[in-house]
């Protein structure tokens, strides 16, 4: 899932059964809630 945050984009995985209990869509404006324990740096 890509997440587009005032044109900064924001990656996160999530699996297509929750896609789904979630109803999302492409296009749809949801929040990212972000645990620091689980964030990983890489440089590109």
């Amino acid at each position: 899932m890509r997440i587009d945050v005032s044109g900064t984009i924001v990656t996160a995985s999530i699996t297509n059964e929750s896609v789904d209990e979630l109803g999302l869509k492409v296009g749809d404006k949801v929040h990212a809630v972000i645990k620091s324990s689980d964030v990983m740096v890489a440089i590109p």
